[in-house]
């Protein structure tokens, strides 16, 4: 699917925040670990939460999907599991994926794994690697794609520390901990998204924090004891990324976006954007489901480059491709460093950012690990068609891209929009952009 985003200058309203990706991902699988069924509302209805709670289905996990209302009913199903049929299609869902193989390890489940092209390149020995120190083993080709389960007979007691931080990693030996009644010890160098915690402490099990000269640890035993039987996902931090920005670069704008998760672990893109001079103000903050959350105002402001890296990038390193397009519009230089884990993501962003910024005339220089952009420009280039490399965030990022553009941007291979943000052409347009389908 090819978009065309028309020149606009103008952005204003007030928006929901669709729900969490990562979130809703998580609670299709503990919340089917539970001895009762459980309603999960704004349900992100996108094509990652649905190729994860397909593949749990396959193994006998029941849930009523009731796509309309944004709602997945879970069912009390757990002692039914088995083995699957068939090969399991996680489509082009990584966290689905690697979650996955930790939480189905953990309970013996024994699958095989496949994915799209984009997953099936994607790196997935560091999350083999401990699972098969715990004792959860699988071949896999090279470290990627297709993967096959071997055995596994966990052992009692796992200590790991992380050699680079990473949610997934963490949060993949946490489900198969949890699954498979092991006690875990973790150290992660520098604090991840921390969502799994939070559901496991929320959902009952016993989970101590706390940080010591060696990084963030996670101690984890014990299994779930809740009665809760609702749960309310938060809107998407990284969704709504895309719609600060784009009353951030507009020449006119006043948005208010609703219920946006804004944990700490998650929503370094506010600290930063703050530190340009944005305008943004929060309202209406609360701990719901122990995840907390406001609404956002953003008005239109005269943002300034500055040094981006260190700690803050873990919190921050899905929000780089849109945060690139507002330094090209910020005054003066943004250097941003330290984000070589996009070189493995969906697709290749650093160097996908980068061939959309030569194609907008921006000035950059593209680092091993990151990026340093020339700002203070206006888009005044032509025919603009811009590669998406099958990545979602880098299509959406070079769509808004268009609200400091005199000509049209066209965004080749935007489908993958779908696996995050389904609603973005609809939302985008009803706060004043102007994005078709050429």
């Amino acid at each position: 699917m090819r978009l065309i985003a028309e020149p606009c200058n103008k952005v204003s309203g007030e928006v929901l925040c669709p729900g969490d990706k990562s979130i809703s991902q998580r609670i299709v699988m503990l919340g089917s670990l539970l001895d009762h069924d459980l309603k999960v509302e704004n349900f992100l209805s996108a094509a990652d939460p649905i190729s994860t709670m397909s593949a749990l289905e396959r193994v006998g996990f029941k849930y009523q999907y009731l796509h309309d209302l944004d709602t997945v009913n879970i069912l009390n199903s757990k002692k039914r599991v088995n083995d699957p049929d068939s090969t399991l299609n996680l489509g082009n869902s990584g966290t689905g994926l690697r979650l996955m193989l930790g939480f189905l390890g953990g309970l013996n489940i024994k699958a095989d794994y496949i994915g799209d092209n984009s997953l099936s390149a994607r790196p997935m020995a560091r999350i083999l690697d401990p699972l098969s120190q715990m004792g959860i083993k699988y071949n896999s080709n090279a470290g990627k794609l297709p993967i096959n389960y071997i055995n596994s007979t966990p052992i009692k007691r796992f200590s790991y520390k992380l050699p680079v931080a990473s949610a997934q990693v963490k949060s993949s030996i946490l489900l198969a901990g949890l699954c498979s009644g092991a006690e875990i010890d973790i150290i992660e160098p520098t604090a991840t998204r921390d969502h799994t915690e939070k559901m496991l402490e929320f959902l009952g099990a016993r989970i101590e924090l706390d940080n010591s000269s060696e990084g963030r640890r996670i101690r984890l035993s014990g299994q779930l004891k809740s009665e809760v039987t609702n749960y309310d996902v938060p809107g998407d931090f990284s969704s709504a990324a895309f719609l600060i920005i784009s009353a951030l670069i507009a020449k006119d704008a006043d948005l208010l976006i609703k219920n946006v998760g804004i944990n700490k672990t998650r929503s370094g893109l506010l600290d930063v954007l703050l530190e340009m001079g944005a305008d943004i103000k929060l309202t209406n903050q609360q701990n719901i489901m122990n995840e907390p959350r406001a609404d956002i105002r953003v008005k239109s402001s005269e943002l300034h480059g500055i040094n981006i890296g260190g700690s803050i990038i873990a919190n921050l390193i899905d929000e780089i491709p849109i945060l690139c397009i507002a330094a090209s519009f910020a005054s003066g230089q943004t250097k941003i460093e330290g984000a070589e884990e996009l070189r493995v993501k969906e697709s290749d962003r650093l160097n996908a950012v980068a061939q959309g910024l030569q194609r907008l005339e921006i000035n950059f220089i593209e680092l091993d690990d990151g990026i340093i952009i020339d700002g203070g420009n206006n888009v005044n280039v032509k025919n603009i068609n811009i590669n998406s490399y099958h990545d979602h965030r880098i299509a959406m990022s070079f769509l808004i891209a268009s609200l400091r553009s005199t000509e049209a941007i066209t965004v080749d291979d935007c489908s993958n929009i779908e696996t995050s943000f389904p609603s973005f052409m609809h939302v985008m347009n009803r706060i004043g952009l102007n994005i078709h389908e050429a």
